[in-house]
């Protein structure tokens, strides 16, 4: 079995990312990264624009806002892969979500741009790790005040993605 299909353990990431490397299949990460990040944008890139502004409830995300912040975290979990895989054991602060959603542009930004912007991201992401060996892929250091791999952030990134299209999908009625 190559390292990469080798699931983290509980003891590469904080507790609260378990259910996003839970819901990741079986496999190579890499090939599970980018056969997801082709399945949102399948599922996603045929929204009106009424669709894509649609908030579930009060105060909830729209579309966009979700897609905007699939990529906010897809650059903060590769930055973190970055530093870590380079032997950086600087620790990394948390990012705020709710911030970054709350001021950035995804809602004024068509879909179909979020969507194109996530592709180049993930494809970023996968370039990253792809050349990465084991012993690179087992370093680690401490985001959020908390001890995580490089191996649990790959993972982590795809359990990210899918668990936002759940939500999408449950709650917004999207991407069946």
């Amino acid at each position: 079995m190559s390292f990469r299909a080798i699931r983290p353990s509980s003891t590469e990431f904080a507790p609260y990312y378990a259910p996003y490397v839970g819901q990741v299949p079986d496999g190579d990460i890499l090939e599970t990264l980018v056969r997801e990040g082709l399945e949102t944008a399948k599922r996603l890139g045929s929204l009106d624009p009424e669709q894509e502004c649609y908030r579930y409830a009060e105060g909830k995300w729209s579309v966009r806002q979700v897609v905007g912040h699939l990529a906010d975290a897809e650059r903060v979990f590769a930055y973190r892969i970055l530093r870590f895989s380079r032997g950086d054991e600087t620790p990394l602060a948390s990012f705020d979500e709710n911030l970054y959603a709350e001021t950035a542009p995804h809602d004024r930004v068509p879909l179909g741009d979020l969507l194109a912007e996530l592709g180049w991201l993930r494809r970023s992401t996968v370039s990253l790790l792809a050349p990465l060996d084991e012993e690179m892929w087992n370093r680690g250091g401490e985001a959020s005040k908390q001890k995580v791999s490089v191996r649990a952030l790959a993972w982590i990134t795809a359990g990210h993605e899918l668990h936002h299209r759940k939500v999408l999908a449950e709650r917004y009625g999207l991407g069946r």
